[in-house]
């Protein structure tokens, strides 16, 4: 399942229920599902991030409160933004850039009653503000040399409760967070990040199996530019870079990452308002596509997205300069 939610959990019951045999390696059994809401939630994460703290020293977060209700949640963000020059607000059930709010030094006013004000009329027009907690963080602005910013790991709990690493990338992340691929590669971070984001997300992967959760999960992390790496949060669940790894897997092997550089981009915006038809599109970046020889080239990840006028793909290059170079001329054929 893409995730382990209440309606997974029911049909899997029926299934069981009229004598159907249904084996669920990658998700938790029905009393440990609470997990996937709770650690995938900005608040479940920030808990056991301050209790794991004492552990380990570096597994910080942005500095923070969680906040119920619109009226308390702006008073706090207020003042933090007056104080630090910056707010980030967020949602508690957010996803892609949706349910947060980002303010640099001089989106606000700086006197507190019109600075709460703007933040409450903000708050108001969309209504999950009111129905989840809100949390109010500090702004940490992103190193972008650093894995674009925000360097990230994804992992794998087996049925035995085993966590495994299946990758570290940076993630490709546009205007107003909102979060629009991967790049996978040895290079792709530091290796003094590369470690950190490694040991603390087997740490935090543990504590998941611990309490039951099985499957998919990953840790975002924003790369501060004082040097300073914080988790951001936790997609309890197949991610939006899951099936890039499973691609690069598939097409050139378990140690891809050593022999290519890939990159990925699920909602790019085609240069044109006319919808693309599949096999125009196809015919368009034919001299491109993916080379089961060289391992280079372009994999269409999803036909769907053309009557939303956007495309997913994947890019193979054998290192990071090749693989923008081939984006780059799929972008040109795209907008002949």
């Amino acid at each position: 399942s893409y995730s382990t939610t209440a309606y997974f959990l029911n049909l899997i019951n029926k299934l069981r229920d009229r004598g159907v045999e249904v084996r669920t390696p990658e998700a938790p059994e029905d009393a440990d599902a609470w997990t996937v809401n709770f650690y995938g939630s900005k608040s479940g994460i920030r808990q056991l991030a301050q209790i794991n703290r004492s552990i380990r020293a570096d597994l910080i977060m942005p500095d923070g409160v969680v906040s119920s209700g619109v009226l308390d949640a702006a008073r706090i963000a207020a003042n933090k933004f007056i104080s630090e020059d910056g707010v980030v607000l967020k949602t508690n059930k957010g996803h892609s850039g949706m349910g947060v709010l980002i303010f640099r030094k001089g989106d606000l006013p700086k006197k507190y009653r019109e600075c709460r004000k703007k933040i409450v009329a903000m708050l108001e027009k969309d209504g999950y503000w009111e129905k989840f907690p809100i949390v109010v963080e500090s702004l940490i602005v992103p190193d972008l040399r650093v894995g674009g910013g925000f360097p990230n790991a994804e992992f794998l709990i087996r049925k035995n409760g085993e966590v495994r690493l299946l990758y570290i990338c940076g993630m490709r992340v546009g205007k107003n967070n909102v979060f629009g691929g991967v790049e996978i590669g040895e290079d792709v971070l530091p290796r003094r990040v590369a470690s950190r984001i490694t040991d603390i997300g087997y740490l935090i992967g543990e504590q998941y199996a611990e309490d039951g959760y099985r499957g998919y999960f990953d840790i975002d992390f924003i790369a501060e530019k004082k040097g300073d790496v914080y988790v951001n949060e936790s997609n309890v669940r197949v991610t939006g870079g899951t099936h890039v790894y499973q691609a690069a897997v598939e097409l050139v092997g378990r140690s891809f990452m050593k022999k290519s550089f890939v990159l990925s981009d699920n909602v790019y915006r085609l240069p044109r308002k006319e919808i693309f038809r599949f096999e125009e599109l196809l015919s368009r970046v034919k001299p491109l596509l993916f080379d089961r020889k060289t391992k280079e080239g372009l994999v269409i990840a999803s036909a769907n997205l053309l009557s939303e006028g956007k495309l997913a793909y994947i890019i193979f290059g054998r290192k990071r300069r090749r693989a923008i170079l081939l984006e780059e001329e799929m972008k040109k054929l795209l907008k002949k």
